[in-house]
This record gives C-alpha cells, structure tokens and sequence, in this order.
C-alpha cells in the first residue's frame, strides 16, 4: 500500500565530481604559494587564509568521497543506502568551520596586544591573487548542484575564502598606505565572524536532517489538511515529513477511507496532490477502510483496530469534523 519513485541521479553526480575536482586543484595549487609567502611577510591574514583554504581543500575531499559513497545502491541494512553520507559531510564541513574561527579569533585577539612587523606589499599581492583563484573555484563549485547540503557545505568553505582574501587585500592595502599592522588582525576578525556565521548555518541545516524534522519548505499541517479533504478520505494520522538527504523529502502516513471508496484510487490521488502540489515523490501510505463504528460515532483509530495509538496530530476529513460537532 505505498507508492514510491526510483531517480537515476548519476549524470548529476558525475558533473558535480568534475566541478569539485576541478575546484580542488585550482586550491590546493595556490595554497602551496600561500604558505610560503604567509611566512616570508609574518602575516597572520595570510597564514589564517591558508589554513582555511586547507580546509577547504578537505572540504571538497570529503564531498568528493560522500558522494560516491552515495551513489551505492541500498543493499542489505542499509535499506537507504548511503545518501545520509552527505549530510555527516555537510556537518563536518560547518564543525571545522567553527573551529578553525575559534582558533583565528585567539590568535587574532593575542595579536591586538603584541602585533608582528608584517609586509604590506606581499600580503596585498598574495591575497589579490587568492581572490582571483577564489572567484574561479567559486564559479566552479556554483555550477555544482548546490540543492545539495554536502555540496553547499564546500560551496560555503570557498566562498568564506573568497571573502578572506577581500578583506586582507584591503589590510594589505591599508598596512602600506598608513603602516597600520593590526590591520591584517581586524581582517582576520572579520573572515572569523563570516566563518561563524557560516559554519552555524550548516550545523543548524544538518542536524533538522539527522532529527528527522520536515523540511524548512514543507508545512506539515497544511500537507496533512490538503491530504485529509481528498475525495473519500476520512481521516490522516501517523503523518511523517522527513528528508533521507537535502533534497529529497519523504512522506508517509496512515489514511483512514470511507466505505465505499476504493483504497487504491484514494492512495493514487493522494500521492498525485503530494508531488505536483508538495514535489514530494517519495511517498508510503498506508490505506485502509474507517470503521462503521469510527465514521458514526467519532471513535479514535486506537479503539478501532487500525493502530495502537496515533502518534502526532491526527487530520479529519472537513464532513467528519462537521459530524463529529
């Protein structure tokens, strides 16, 4: 008693590869400059913007990885496959982006107090150069599909980098103007701030999903009213809205009809509204009759044979609720 959709998502997921890939090697080749130049200049900017590129290099790393874990057919427990990778992916991804502004804000702060002789022209050339690399493995990982929260969780990581290199240009720029070293400290303060801002965002995004809550998009009273005054639907309860992987709403529900209407039409019309008026595709309900004794009297499904006990909010046909008042 279920209707279900199977998606073949493979051309999608090899594009995305690339664009990731691509992204990476434009990183990881910069980063190796930075580096060296972050501690020729003794620029904590620039130091600060290579350990986030690093990050960002492992950013991709693991999306890379938790997509093609993903790709692996559902096979024995694993009744969902490993789609669910991607968000472990995505939470990493905001975990390492809060800790790495921890760490930059320390030693920014520690900085304030006892700040270093650093070179103006290297860090305003490096970071010039950081934010055209940046700009380019930004186009590259938007071209991904970004519906994806792993894919936006490496989207974030680069596009804070880019945001990184913008203020510590203007550092660079203002530590030669005036001579001004803390400087390259307020532009680590503002790269930690974006980072914050950032890695709570995926946090918050990964963690509705691991608690099973319905997607920001979807209301679920509205879903379970609209399911409810279907034609020959008595009654909705046991309703569950959950997403396996950021995308990919899923839906089931226990749906009560009335006599006389056929349960595999009601099942089919229901599953129709769901798609087309909530593109929800994966779709499992169970269909039965309401009892004589639940449509005449307003008994609870648990007393007529069909549940233990509902769990959540139960939806009535409008007829039934005018009955039962």
């Amino acid at each position: 008693m279920g209707a279900g959709h199977g998606h073949d998502h493979g051309v999608s997921a090899n594009s995305d590869k690339r664009w990731l890939a691509g992204a990476l090697a434009v990183i990881v080749t910069f980063l190796i400059g930075e580096v060296i130049v972050g501690i020729i200049a003794q620029s904590l900017a620039l130091l600060s913007d290579a350990a986030h590129m690093t990050t960002d290099a492992a950013s991709i790393v693991l999306a890379l990885v938790a997509i093609r874990l993903a790709a692996r057919p559902a096979t024995g427990r694993m009744t969902f496959g490993w789609k669910r990778v991607e968000i472990l992916s995505a939470q990493a991804n905001g975990l390492t982006l809060l800790l790495l502004a921890l760490w930059l804000g320390y030693e920014a702060i520690r900085r304030l107090f006892e700040p270093p002789d650093v070179h103006g022209p290297l860090v305003l050339i490096t970071a010039l150069v950081g934010v055209a690399v940046n700009v380019l493995a930004t186009w590259m990982i938007s071209r991904a599909d970004r519906t994806s929260l792993n894919i936006e969780g490496a989207f974030q990581h680069i596009l804070n980098d880019l945001y990184a290199f913008i203020a510590t240009a203007v550092a660079g720029l203002v530590i030669i103007l005036t001579g001004w070293v803390r400087a390259d400290v307020i532009a680590t303060l503002i790269v930690v701030a974006l980072m914050t801002k950032a890695g709570v965002g995926l946090i918050r995004k990964s963690s509705r999903i691991f608690l099973e809550a319905a997607p920001e998009h979807l209301d679920p009273e509205r879903i379970g009213r609209d399911m409810a005054d279907r034609d020959g639907v008595t009654e909705v309860h046991d309703l569950h809205i959950w997403e396996i992987t950021s995308g990919s709403p899923a839906l089931s529900a226990h749906v009560l009809v009335r006599t006389g209407h056929d349960c595999h039409a009601v099942r089919e019309d229901i599953a129709h509204m769901l798609d087309h008026e909530h593109h929800i595709e994966h779709v499992t309900l169970q269909v039965d009759h309401a009892s004589p004794k639940l449509l005449d009297i307003g008994v609870r499904d648990s007393d007529s044979g069909h549940c233990g006990g509902p769990h959540g909010p139960t939806h009535l046909a409008r007829a039934s609720v005018a009955h039962r008042h």
